[in-house]
């Protein structure tokens, strides 16, 4: 298998107040593999990756990468790298 860890999402929902930007999204990605998220604007493409990422909270399921949330890994930045829109760079 290549190096690297895999992505995964579990039943991820994310709500703003009515609206579902994210609807039951479950999906792993792994190592060595090319994916992309393609949708129309409004999609959720971008809300699942800041859920991914720990940007966001989702309303329910999980987004782990190797089976950890992204708050929960060691060294997080050097696991994962992601460019998003200058407006999704984490605080901290």
């Amino acid at each position: 298998m290549p190096e690297g860890h895999v992505l995964e999402f579990t039943d991820v929902t994310k709500r703003f107040g009515s609206v579902a930007a994210v609807d039951g999204l479950t999906a792993r990605v792994e190592p060595g593999t090319v994916t992309g998220f393609l949708g129309p604007n409004g999609a959720g493409k971008t809300t699942s990756l800041r859920i991914l990422l720990g940007l966001v909270t989702a309303t329910s399921g999980t987004a782990t990468i190797a089976g950890r949330r992204y708050a929960d890994l060691t060294r997080p930045l050097q696991t994962v790298g992601a460019a998003l829109e200058a407006s999704s760079f984490h605080p901290g």
